[in-house]
């Protein structure tokens, strides 16, 4: 008898649960979160996959905020941890001659601070808007070999070249071209970051942070 209800006890378990029954649930998804076509994913995970990964910068307007970034992601694709191959550093790619220029440093510690990054970048580009004032006065609406040179064409190649250099560059009607070291000239610059409003930043000598 006994061995009879051991044997039965599963078959009267199926019995039960297959009384209840199993219902399926569809959950339907809204039109404006389903996919019609396949879209670009903007945030690869894999690091080999990012290394290589390029995107359009950011337009944000032609105030200061669009000319920083859009010189940032030039230098650097707005990466703030990188070091180039001739040991600039950062999302606007500084030298350590030119941190110790506005008081920093120490390299590894500007590297790892984004907000001291932006700090620096606005106070350079304070400094070469004093070093240029006069060329800024004087140059700018002139056209040089067929650019148009503006304020922000002034300071977007003192960037990349140094005050100085771009100073010879004016002065000489763009005669002096100069170039760093991946070919990219003062005139590539002046024409690229043409026609911002950078009037926001105050020229101030010798700044420091």
């Amino acid at each position: 008898m006994r061995r009879w209800i051991l044997a039965s006890c599963p078959l009267i378990a199926i019995f039960i649960l297959s009384g209840y029954g199993f219902k399926s649930f569809t959950v339907e998804v809204p039109k404006q979160l389903k996919v019609k076509e396949s879209i670009l994913v903007s945030y690869p995970q894999e690091e080999a996959i990012l290394a290589n990964y390029q995107i359009a910068p950011p337009f944000l307007g032609s105030q200061f905020i669009g000319f920083k970034e859009a010189l940032a992601f030039k230098e650097s694709q707005g990466n703030y941890f990188v070091i180039n191959t001739y040991g600039y550093l950062g999302k606007y790619q500084f030298g350590l001659g030119t941190l110790e220029l506005v008081g920093v440093y120490d390299g590894n510690r500007f590297l790892k601070n984004p907000v001291l990054q932006e700090k620096v970048f606005q106070v350079n580009t304070s400094r070469n808007k004093w070093i240029l004032r006069r060329d800024i006065k004087r140059y700018v609406g002139v056209r040089m070999n067929g650019i148009q040179v503006t304020e922000s064409g002034i300071l977007a190649a003192a960037h990349l070249a140094g005050p100085g250099n771009v100073k010879l560059y004016l002065r000489s009607h763009g005669r002096m071209e100069i170039s760093d070291g991946y070919g990219t000239s003062i005139s590539n610059y002046m024409k690229k970051f043409a026609g911002f409003d950078v009037s926001m930043i105050e020229a101030k000598r010798n700044p420091r942070i």
